[in-house]
């Protein structure tokens, strides 16, 4: 089961490495806050398959939750401060 876990942090790695791509050379500023957005919840899903991995999902799924938060306060930071900016 772990060789599965492994597999699929691999595949994430993998799609978070082209997400960050679209982050820094997006064609617009809300394509990179989305590519952003997007970085943060793969990162969740392999936060949590690390703790299925090591067999601590307990306290994977605490970090996970942490970073999620983090994530959604972020993005709606960058959303708040470019609406009002006026940015396309």
């Amino acid at each position: 089961m772990d060789d599965f876990f492994l597999a699929a942090s691999l595949a994430i790695v993998f799609l978070m490495a082209l997400c960050l791509y679209r982050a820094l050379f997006g064609p617009g500023v809300l394509n990179r806050i989305v590519a952003g957005n997007v970085l943060g919840t793969k990162a969740i899903a392999l936060i949590l398959l690390i703790g299925m991995i090591f067999g601590r999902v307990e306290f994977f799924i605490d970090i996970a939750l942490v970073y999620a938060l983090i994530n959604f306060i972020g993005t709606l930071a960058f959303s708040k401060y470019f609406e009002r900016k006026g940015v396309n």
